[in-house]
């Protein structure tokens, strides 16, 4: 029965789990009225009413639910005030207003050129990125709509029967109708961000639907609905489990397909008395008393002490990256910046900081002669075929004596921390002690060392590339030097390292390490070297400073240097090939360049005032987004690269974040 307990020993399933009981609860209750009523066009009207208020929200870096309720809110006064009009009935006046509503959408969706990532969750659901407190607004709004639902029972009856008998009975039918939009509006917009705005319609419609085949008792079709809506979360989340899936879509699809199942049980009752009603239990059964049998059932040959896969002590887990910002002063306050929630944390205090590096879960703000660890509490496990991504909280872990570092890198047994102030230096720390909370040193290599492949690559400060074991031995001295090493980064095809000459990349197949060196196209004077490289985690596309005389792009997986001449730039940086290359100008623009002909396709003023003198501010860069610090207006941007440099949203500090790097990459 392993495959039916599984995915509920997940957090996030569990409370993807909640919530959809939850939101089947909510939905029972409108959507009972909404079948009994014949309201299904105005209930698919107002589901897809949304979309202008969710898609302007996030365009504009609001909350979605506030553009929901904004954009629900308008569609049901709409109706109210046009369906009052004598000269057509309701239908059209609900007509009308989907279209519209729906072409608004659409126009606003067409204004970003990043909406297919941005907006995807919302139209169609992300139940699987629930949080604990999205958990206690559905509950809350389970009590409302109970409360509405029984003080409006009678005359929302009445009005079901006839208006003018709730008139005649002084139940107020127009009030009544105006509870019962409250109460589906309630309900779409509780319901939206677990199964989408284009999919909140199956399950408002299909489990009351379903229900009406077993009762005319509008509370027992209701609690028959919530029941249904309870099976489709159960079996769509095990579905999408197993299968991949989207989760929402997969549980809205299960609801409609109960619907049919239940067609089937009242047409075979009809041929059978007592045969539909077997059915009916039977598939119920399935979803609801195995996994319950199976969670008691013992598994004698399984340890009791066994762990769910992926599961780390002291840690959450969650279905995306719960990445986060790392940002420090030049007093040494260090705040954490949670992109997910938008909260902003202490991370205490890291003195006379004068660099900072990261490894995708803790950050290194270095001072001359000690660097401090900062547990960002966010990360990513890659296991190849899949992903794990944890969050925690965040944690000041103490210091490592060594000066600033320029790279931090790290595997599941070290982490390398590098400072090439005077020459080239690496401190390897132990990655699990690191995890536990404490500072342990497994040694220093004179050179730069980055742990990769069960190894440790190293260019020493002669030039020469060897790849070590964990102890320290040689185990495979590569004939490829890097004269005057400087710059390191890790990408999918392996680690680069900045020479004189160009780079060295050093990749492992099948247990063989190669190096490749990729030399520049035409000698290069040290001023317009490229000393340090920044791009998008994994990515093969790397940027860097040329000097005054612009940008360096290094192809590691073409094997190329391209020169873009841009004149000076503070940062510069890339998500990969294909992608603009973004470059900060001290002028406080950033500008967005073809990555083919180095052409300006967009630019924005970022920084609030002319960069003068100090730290130069940071582009941090991931998959969606990117980041700059904007240490005189103590705030850092977020940047939609895709969408013409537009400004996402705006993190305002109580400090000058000097420094900046991201984790849970």
């Amino acid at each position: 029965m392993e495959w039916l307990i599984a995915p509920f020993e997940v957090t996030f399933v569990q409370r993807a789990l909640w919530g959809g009981l939850l939101v089947s609860g909510i939905c029972a209750l409108a959507g009972t009225w909404v079948v009994v009523r014949g309201m299904a066009f105005l209930g698919e009207a107002m589901a897809h009413g949304l979309l202008p208020g969710v898609a302007a929200a996030a365009l504009f870096g609001v909350s979605p639910v506030l553009g929901a309720a904004v954009s629900a809110t308008a569609m049901a006064a709409g109706v109210t005030v046009l369906g009052r009009s004598p000269r057509f009935a309701a239908d059209t006046a609900i007509g009308l207003l989907f279209a519209g509503m729906l072409a608004l959408g659409v126009i606003i969706v067409s204004r970003s050129q990043s909406f297919a990532v941005d907006v995807t969750g919302l139209l169609f659901g992300d139940i699987l990125a629930i949080r604990p407190r999205d958990v206690a607004y559905l509950a809350v709004a389970l009590g409302i709509s109970l409360i509405v639902a029984v003080l409006g029972h009678r005359a929302f009856v009445a009005l079901a029967l006839d208006p003018r008998t709730a008139h005649t009975l002084g139940l107020r039918p127009r009030w009544a109708q105006g509870a019962l939009l409250a109460l589906l509006t309630l309900a779409i917009i509780a319901s939206f961000h677990i199964v989408g705005t284009l999919l909140v319609f199956g399950l408002l419609i299909a489990p009351p639907a379903a229900a009406t085949y077993f009762s005319h008792r509008i509370p027992v079709i209701m609690a028959l609905a919530a029941a249904f809506g309870g099976f489709a979360t159960v079996a769509g989340l095990l579905v999408s489990w197993h299968t991949g899936t989207a989760a929402g879509a997969t549980i809205a699809l299960i609801a409609v397909a109960l619907f049919f199942v239940a067609a089937v049980a009242a047409r075979l009752r009809a041929l059978r008395p007592g045969a539909g009603t077997q059915v009916l239990v039977t598939v119920l059964a399935l979803g609801t008393v195995l996994p319950l049998a199976g969670c008691a059932t013992p598994e004698p040959e399984t340890p009791a002490q066994e762990r769910p896969h992926g599961y780390v002590e002291g840690a959450e887990e969650a279905d995306g990256p719960q990445s986060r910002l790392v940002a420090v002063d030049s007093d040494g306050s260090v705040r954490v910046v949670d992109l997910v929630t938008g909260e902003i944390a202490d991370g205490g205090r890291a003195p006379r900081t004068q660099g900072i590096a990261g490894d995708g879960r803790f950050a290194y703000p270095g001072a001359p002669t000690a660097t401090r660890i900062v547990d960002g509490g966010s990360w990513t496990v890659d296991h190849g075929d899949h992903m794990h991504y944890y969050r925690a909280a965040v944690r000041d872990i103490g210091d490592v004596p060594t000066g600033p570092v320029t790279g931090a890198y790290s595997d599941t047994v070290l982490t390398g921390l590098i400072t090439e102030t005077p020459a080239p230096r690496t401190v390897l720390l132990d990655r699990a002690a690191l995890e536990a909370g404490t500072v342990t040193e497994r040694g220093v290599v004179d050179g730069l060392a980055v742990p990769y492949a069960e190894h440790v690559v190293v260019v020493t400060g002669s030039g020469g590339v060897q790849v070590r074991d964990r102890a320290g031995a040689v185990v495979h001295p590569l004939s490829e030097p890097c004269p005057a090493p400087r710059g390191t980064a890790l990408t999918r095809r392996g680690v680069v390292f900045g020479c004189a000459d160009g780079a060295v990349v050093v990749s492992v197949e099948a247990g063989e390490f190669t190096a490749a060196k990729i030399a520049y196209p035409h000698p290069v004077p040290e001023g317009e070297r490229a000393l340090e490289f920044a791009h998008r985690a994994g990515s093969t596309v790397l940027v860097a400073r040329a000097g005054e005389r612009g940008i360096w792009v290094l192809d590691s997986r073409a094997g190329g240097w391209r020169l873009v001449e841009t004149g000076p730039v503070l940062a510069a940086t890339t998500a990969g090939e294909g992608s603009a290359l973004l470059t900060l100008t001290r002028d406080g623009v950033l500008h967005a360049l073809d990555p083919g002909t180095g052409a300006e396709s967009a630019r924005a003023q970022v920084l609030s005032e002319p960069y003068a003198d100090g730290p130069p501010p940071v582009l941090e860069i991931d998959a969606n987004r990117a980041y700059v610090n904007d240490a005189r207006g103590r705030a850092i941007h977020e940047i939609d690269y895709r969408d013409n440099l537009r400004r996402a949203r705006t993190f305002e500090l109580d400090i000058a974040p000097a420094y900046l790097v991201e984790t849970g990459r």
